[in-house]
């Protein structure tokens, strides 16, 4: 798994700023592994395949990371496929999208740090009685520390160290922080 991160220049090392506002001096990014297609369905299947006999009904993703794999879940389901997005600061289910009661939804998501978006999604099903079996990602940051209330799967573990600003060694050498995806610096000027 971490070759073709590696392979498809997916895997950065240097001062980044992940979607929780913790930092990090490694950055997976997987929109740019989930580029091609192919490498999309062979991770699909392979969470697909941990999820084929508990009759997942619907998967879900947070917005905007998680909505590559969980389509390519849900396709490799056979199910549809419906995505949370933040409305003013709380994980919701917009565009007309519902789960019935009881629905029986696995949540799939691209890189789990400290979970927060998992929890949020999966709270926000909870809020309609959905059934929330289980959660995935492409990548568990957290070296399996992070509990999200679910059975969870990952396809890689790696402990991978995300600190607060304040204790951040990037911060502290004064190295300029990036978010990939915005590529913009976040802290000091260069």
């Amino acid at each position: 798994m971490i070759e073709v991160f590696k392979r498809t220049g997916a895997l950065l090392e240097g001062h980044f700023v992940l979607s929780s506002g913790l930092h990090s001096s490694v950055y997976l990014q997987c929109a740019i592994a989930l580029q091609s297609p192919a490498v999309a369905a062979e991770f699909g299947e392979a969470i697909a395949n941990q999820f084929r006999e508990q009759g997942i009904q619907t998967v879900v993703s947070p917005a905007i990371g998680g909505l590559i794999i969980g389509y390519e879940v849900a396709r490799q389901l056979s199910v549809r496929f419906i995505w949370t997005e933040r409305e003013r600061g709380t994980m919701t289910l917009r565009r007309g999208f519902t789960v019935g009661d009881g629905e029986r939804v696995l949540v799939v998501e691209d890189v789990i740090t400290t979970g927060g978006s998992t929890r949020d999604t999966i709270a926000a099903l909870g809020d309609r009685n959905a059934k929330v079996i289980g959660a995935a990602s492409i990548i568990d940051r957290s070296g399996g520390r992070v509990d999200v209330g679910v059975p969870r799967f990952s396809l890689a573990t790696l402990d991978v160290p995300a600190n607060e600003p304040a204790e951040c060694e990037g911060c502290a050498r004064g190295d300029v922080a990036v978010k990939p995806g915005s590529r913009k610096a976040v802290s000091g000027e260069q």
